[in-house]
């Protein structure tokens, strides 16, 4: 499942040429056959999310997710728990393709400033006025809001 450099794309696109000769001579010994495989799936998944058409990127990660689930020879346990994880969030992996460059950046940051409010806010007995402080707090108190006061 290497990525060639036909398809646009070339193997180990994180690596300096001195950190690719290493890898290579440690790749040499039978012995590191599993951290091998390993190395390959990560390169995989790294190769189908960079590739510049999506849809051939999708069903690239879509076939590694496939191998992961079925195909992990025995004695590689090491791939056999994140091919579980990523088989059971297939969908939200796979939605990174359909909605390029979308992140849950915003809402985590949002959920910050509520939670810091949470803490802070400990002698809120009033459910309203800790909604329009939790409004407040996130930058979502608008005028509408007071006219409903």
């Amino acid at each position: 499942m290497v990525v060639t450099a036909e398809q646009g794309l070339e193997p180990d696109l994180l690596l300096t040429d001195k950190q690719q000769i290493r890898l290579a001579a440690l790749f040499a010994h039978d012995q590191h056959l599993p951290v091998e495989v390993g190395w390959c799936v990560y390169q995989d998944v790294i190769a189908a999310s960079r590739n510049p058409d999506k849809t051939l990127g999708k069903a690239a990660m879509t076939r590694i997710i496939d191998h992961l689930r079925h195909g992990v020879p025995a004695g590689l346990d090491e791939l056999a728990q994140p091919g579980r994880t990523m088989h059971r969030r297939r969908q939200d992996i796979l939605a990174w393709f359909t909605h390029p460059g979308s992140s849950n950046g915003p809402t985590e940051a949002i959920n910050g400033r509520l939670e810091h409010l949470r803490g802070i806010a400990l002698g809120f007995r009033n459910l309203t006025n800790y909604r329009i402080r939790s409004l407040l707090e996130a930058g979502g108190f608008r005028p509408l809001t007071h006219s409903l006061l």
